[in-house]
């Protein structure tokens, strides 16, 4: 059926009527449409004549039509059409198309849950039907039946009254069973039915089929739900006897149950739900479950099939596979619950020398290992090692324990044997404190709940439900912290103290501007209050902030002796036990033997991400410098990868996450590729005490910030960088079709740099002498000029940043010949130097910051801007809001402006809309930047990369 024909009939194929009619077989039948005094819609179709059933005055009379029948596979995308247009409160559809859309509907969902069936029609041919058909199945039918308007059943019945209208609720059954016999004759089919029967759709006489059509469906849609009941008595020399019972219970009214004893004797209570039929049904259905089970053949046997004795072996598979197979093929199999009771097993974490307690503080710190066993509970009750033991030697699917019958777990009857011929190795403090915390274990390369006990449980409870013992920590800020604390910088303070306090550590994973800094002063000096013989705090950070390290603390702990360990001439000799030590990464990682051999009290990663590799030299010298407690503070403690998570955490509480390998496999490959949502919970629970994640978008964590506004600004190319870009696309691509593997990642990368550098500018990316003209040639330098000019009118500071350098000393150049004064910061800048113009700039002397991103995202407080203009695109949201969060932060008072530069029509702008569509897949797929696209298909690389049309 033509697509462009259909969709222009669709308005009057809504409007006007459509009525069901019916064929042997099924899907033989029809959709007639038809238009009340007009003409029939255009399908493309032969009008035929239809004697309907119309209104007239207040009676009715039949009336012929001219109608157009659509076969019901080809009518139901135009029914499903009509009721959409009619669902939208238009009120477009007419009451017979709108019943039949929904007709419709409800035929697709019964096939899509597989609810069909083989059968043959009165006629003999072979028909595919709607069914089995639950309690809520007959109940929508039956609801959507009552429902169903006169113009739906609109031709009269033959042979009766000239104007009886067909009943309603046989009628939609007729075109639900139309659709199955439609829609299920793929070619497929043949292959189950080894021949065209079932398969074409040609009519295939199969009267032989008949009873087994009818065995098939047996009580499955007749109303009836077969079901085997055990039952089991101990006979006098204490074996256990066990019996299944036939039930039947009626669909209709699912609380009336009757045994098949009572059945086959008359005695059935609601004999009007158990008519003569259901008998036949339930032959019929234990003829199928035999086929599914075979000791289910002996029920056949009977003259009554009222029960089955069943051996030891055969009442454990009722147990399992076989109570499966049984239920597909429609018979259910119960354990009466009020008699049987189940037993619980988990895990449990003891010391494994007894009488070994400590506290919680020293718990971790005592070196001692937990055993791991198993706890094996009837109810509230622990059961004895002999029970136990008669549990393993049993092998019988249920046992008599305390006078209760059990059902025994074959699953944890096995664990109990490998538990009793391999010994569980022993876990340390820290691995049994993170099965404690997720709740399960890896036993035998299985994994297993687990409960704890004692001093773990209170460690455990201390850290992850930390509100219940607030009362066992420090209330309020150190006396001489000269700053008053917000109430959630002291809710972090509280935090860190009770995790340095138990011997654990902790990332501070605030957002950027929330007060990170004044947070980790406030705890060095509880924790020289607490502990006389406290050492000092050794922070390690970029060199962009050690100087704003150092006005912090004598800003907000003036009593507290500070000193910078960088550059010549740096010294450790004479520190005072509550003072403070600054240095750099550069200068730890070269320095780390010197810096471990002083004993710390406190070790701080500042912008730890800079860690984030475990493998860099840089983090494994960090890792050799020990304290007393450890502390990592991050506004992105995960930018690319979950493994940047664990190489954090376990810096801070080393073993926490295991190996990097085993973490990899348990949890990085789980949360990131198969979406696991079990193992996202448990990592979760497992991270979430030792991370504390605030943003400023929390409630009540900076409810003073003034607004944000984000804005990308589009810019056309020039035709310079129009050519530029089209040449450096076509010889690029030509050169990586042909290529594989790493080299075809390096050409990906150099043309994604390449086009962001003529987006920038054309003196960037072909590499223009110093004296190059700038002026006319990008789009984006010439928004930057009014951007800047409006900022200076205002009398108000700008941050511009860039990822490179070259494009920032090209923008420097170029506002120096306008006249405009500029600072530049980039990783180049000595610390000295950045000190002095964060100054400049935080004082009102200088307007524009222009700032290389890599060099200056993170550390520095630059509240005197009200815009943040990125030049270039980052393609890391994190990273470009970490930029942002330099003027965003506490302390700012001013509405921030963040203006996002995007040349039109270019992959930057695609990229762009990527990210406004679904950041948070953003930040997980392209978190690694222009990395990201370095996989795709030749394609979808071409596609990314193609210039639309965008010139002047």
């Amino acid at each position: 059926m033509d697509r462009d024909r259909l969709l222009a009939a669709l308005p009057q194929l809504a409007a006007g009527e459509a009525v069901f009619l019916p064929a042997d077989p099924p899907r033989l039948g029809r959709v007639a449409f038809w238009t009340p005094g007009g003409e029939p819609p255009d399908l493309g179709v032969e009008p035929e004549e239809l004697t309907v059933v119309r209104p007239h005055g207040s009676s009715v009379r039949r009336a012929r039509v001219s109608a157009v029948p659509v076969p019901v596979e080809q009518a139901l995308p135009l029914l499903t059409r009509c009721r959409a247009l009619g669902a939208d409160g238009s009120g477009r559809a007419s009451a017979g198309t709108a019943f039949w859309g929904a007709a419709a509907v409800l035929g697709l969902s019964l096939l899509a849950r597989g609810r069909v069936l083989p059968g043959v029609s009165p006629d003999g041919f072979d028909a595919w039907r709607v069914g089995p058909l639950d309690t809520e199945d007959h109940g929508r039918l039956g609801s959507l039946a009552a429902a169903m308007p006169p113009e739906a059943r609109a031709v009269a019945v033959p042979g009766l009254s000239p104007l009886t209208l067909p009943p309603a609720e046989p009628l939609l059954r007729a075109f639900l069973d139309a659709v199955a016999d439609s829609l299920t004759r793929t070619p497929a089919a043949r292959h189950l039915s080894g021949g065209p029967a079932f398969a074409v759709r040609a009519p295939q006489p199969v009267p032989e089929q008949r009873a087994w059509a009818a065995e098939v469906a047996a009580g499955r849609d007749a109303g009836l739900q077969v079901s085997l009941r055990l039952e089991w008595e101990m006979t006098s020399d204490r074996e256990d006897s066990f019996r299944a019972v036939v039930q039947v219970r009626s669909l209709a009214d699912p609380t009336v149950l009757a045994d098949a004893a009572d059945l086959w004797a008359g005695r059935a209570s609601a004999p009007e739900l158990f008519g003569p039929r259901a008998r036949v049904d339930t032959l019929l259905t234990l003829r199928r479950a035999a086929r599914a089970w075979p000791p289910a053949a002996r029920l056949l046997d009977a003259a009554a099939p009222t029960g089955l004795e069943l051996s030891d072996e055969e009442a454990q598979a009722l147990l399992g596979e076989a109570a499966e197979s049984l239920a597909a093929a429609g018979v259910a199999v119960h354990w009466p619950k009020e008699l049987v009771r189940e037993l619980t097993a988990a895990g449990v974490l003891e010391p494994a020398r007894k009488g070994t307690t400590s506290s919680a503080e020293s718990f971790l710190s005592s070196g001692g290992l937990l055993d791991f066993r198993w706890r094996v509970a009837l109810g509230d009750q622990e059961l004895t090692q002999e029970e136990l033991e008669r549990l393993v030697e049993a092998h019988r699917p249920i046992v008599r324990l305390r006078d209760q019958w059990v059902v025994v777990d074959p699953e944890l009857v096995r664990r109990l044997r490998r538990a009793a011929q391999f010994r569980t190795p022993s876990l340390t403090a820290i691995d049994a404190l993170g099965a404690a915390l997720t709740g399960s274990v890896e036993v035998d390369g299985e994994s297993v709940a687990v409960t704890a006990g004692g001093v773990l449980e209170d460690l455990r409870a201390r850290i992850a439900e930390p509100e219940a013992h607030a009362a066992r920590e420090p209330q309020g800020p150190p006396k001489t912290l000269a700053a008053t604390l917000r109430d959630y910088q002291l809710r972090g303070l509280d935090w860190l103290h009770r995790m340095t306090a138990l011997g654990l550590g902790g990332c501070l994973a605030d957002d950027m501007g929330l007060g990170k800094t004044v947070t980790l002063i406030a705890l060095h000096l509880r924790r020289q209050e607490r502990k006389a013989t406290a050492g000092p705090t050794l922070v390690v950070c970029p060199a962009s902030l050690l100087g704003n390290w150092e006005r912090e603390i004598r800003r907000f702990a003036p009593a507290a002796p500070v000193r910078r360990f960088h550059g010549p001439g740096r010294e450790l000799a004479g520190l005072e036990s509550g003072g403070f030590v600054l240095t750099t990464y550069g200068t730890m990682r070269r320095d780390a033997e010197r810096l471990a051999e002083q004993p710390w009290d406190l070790l701080v990663a500042d912008e730890a991400q800079h860690v984030k590799n475990p493998h860099a030299h840089t983090a494994q010298a960090l890792r050799r410098i020990p304290s007393r407690g450890r502390v990592a503070l991050t506004g992105t403690p995960v930018e690319n990868n979950l493994s940047e998570l664990w190489a954090l955490l376990d810096w801070t509480t080393p073993g926490l996450l295991g190996t990097l390998t085993s973490f990899r496999e348990r949890y990085a490959k789980a949360v990131e590729g198969d979406r696991d949502e079990e193992a996202a919970r448990r990592l979760a629970a497992l991270v979430r005490p030792f991370l504390l994640r605030r943003r400023k978008s929390d409630p009540g964590i900076a409810p003073e910030l003034p607004p944000k506004t984000e804005t990308d600004q589009s810019v056309s190319l020039t035709k310079e960088q129009v050519s530029l870009y089209e040449a450096l696309v076509r010889e690029s691509m030509s050169e990586i079709e042909g290529t594989k593997g790493m080299a075809r990642r390096g050409l990906v990368m150099k043309l994604l740099t390449g086009l962001k550098q003529v987006c920038n500018h054309p003196a960037q990316f072909l590499k223009e002498a110093g004296n190059a003209k700038l002026q006319g040639r990008s789009g984006k330098l010439e928004l930057l000029d009014e951007l800047l000019d409006t900022v200076l009118a205002e009398d108000r500071s700008a941050l511009v940043f860039t990822q490179y350098v070259a494009m920032g000393r090209l923008i420097e150049r170029h506002l120096a010949d306008r006249g405009v004064d500029t600072l530049f910061l980039h990783g180049g800048t000595t610390v000295e130097r950045r000190e002095e113009m964060v100054d400049a700039f935080q004082s009102g002397a200088k307007k524009l910051f222009l700032l290389s991103l890599k060099a200056a995202g993170t550390g520095l407080n630059l509240t005197r801007a009200g815009h943040v203009i990125h030049y270039d695109r980052w393609w890391n949201p994190a990273v470009e809001d970490q930029a942002t969060d330099r003027a965003y932060r506490i302390g700012q008072t001013q509405p921030v402006q963040v203006h996002k530069l995007l040349a039109e029509g270019t992959v930057e702008e695609k990229v762009a809309d990527m990210l406004r569509r679904k950041r948070e897949l953003a930040e997980s797929v392209l978190g690694s930047g222009e990395a990201a696209f370095s996989e795709l298909s030749d394609g979808e690389l071409a596609e990314l990369v193609a210039l639309r049309g965008t010139r002047r």
